[in-house]
């Protein structure tokens, strides 16, 4: 009889607990949540985070407030987030160099170690800008500059090891020429540069379609696998020989060990959320495109991204020296 009522009060016990965990996860959140965004305000991914938030916001029922920790390629955001509280009160947009930049520097993270996978969001549309008043009305003229003039040519990305740093680098490489990169900590100090006549051109996401549109910038090449409904007159670089896509797909992480009940609630409202008609809108107007994966698939996919990575930098020649 004892151990019958042992039992009991064991199974009681651990009902009760469990109880008591589930309903402090349906409580969840229960203060604002802070999104670190890792690029400067004013740029694409700030702008669709910013959206993002917005939408989450309305559905959650709790305030999402924005940091912008730029520098380092976007890694300075998530990096400052690997000692935070893994209580679901701190996540962070990912950005492909996260997986890029051990394999080119020693890093104070591991990318399987250090965080919380929770779902994957989209992807860029990346071309190169010029000024309109530059001599260069194609992507072939660009280029043929270039190798004219080695080392003269100037082209500012978001940063060191980003996707377009790299990419840039893949076709210098093809085409045997020599270029000068500027890093910068985002689109909007890249535009400013380049608006400014510091630098050549720049490579980015579509944070300057409102000054193609304007007729400030001329569109030379983009980097998707098809050409671009707004901008169906510009050749892609795959069309052109190249065979390089790139849009460097991103979504969202927390700091290692944070509760499975939280990622799942926080998956389930982004997932959610970039079906909401305004932020679709939002997504059309910067030319990303919906790249939603599942917590599963979005870590499965972390791992693959890394092997890859890998290989892009040894082939430019990034990698970190012993």
């Amino acid at each position: 009889m004892k151990r019958v009522f042992s039992s009991s009060i064991c199974g009681a016990l651990l009902a009760l607990l469990t109880l008591f965990a589930q309903a402090r996860a349906q409580g969840y959140p229960e203060r604002p949540i802070t999104l670190i965004v890792p690029y400067s305000p004013g740029g694409g991914t700030d702008i669709v985070m910013r959206h993002l938030a917005e939408v989450l916001a309305k559905q959650m029922g709790m305030r999402f407030i924005i940091e912008n920790r730029t520098g380092a390629g976007g890694t300075i955001g998530p990096a400052s987030m690997v000692n935070a509280r893994p209580d679901g009160y701190t996540i962070a947009q990912m950005p492909i160099t996260v997986l890029r930049y051990p394999h080119m520097q020693k890093t104070t993270w591991d990318p399987f170690k250090d965080f919380t996978w929770i779902v994957g969001v989209t992807g860029y549309t990346f071309g190169v800008v010029v000024r309109a008043d530059s001599p260069w009305k194609t992507w072939k003229e660009f280029i043929a500059h270039a190798k004219a003039n080695p080392e003269k040519v100037t082209y500012g990305t978001p940063g060191a090891g980003t996707s377009l740093h790299m990419t840039m680098e893949e076709v210098a490489l093809k085409d045997s020429i020599k270029w000068t990169h500027i890093p910068f900590k985002g689109n909007a100090d890249a535009t400013a540069a380049l608006m400014g006549g510091h630098i050549t051109a720049s490579a980015d996401s579509t944070g300057w379609a409102e000054h193609i549109q304007s007729g400030r910038f001329r569109l030379l090449v983009t980097w998707g696998a098809e050409r671009t409904k707004r901008w169906p007159d510009v050749p892609t670089l795959k069309e052109l020989g190249y065979n390089i896509v790139s849009n460097s797909p991103y979504g969202l992480a927390g700091p290692r060990g944070m509760d499975p009940k939280h990622v799942k609630i926080l998956h389930d409202a982004v997932k959610k959320a970039i079906e909401d008609p305004a932020y679709q809108k939002t997504l059309e107007r910067l030319d990303q495109e919906n790249f939603y994966l599942s917590t599963e698939e979005y870590t499965r996919r972390i791992k693959v991204w890394y092997d890859e990575e890998k290989a892009n930098v040894e082939r430019v020649g990034l990698s970190l020296k012993p």
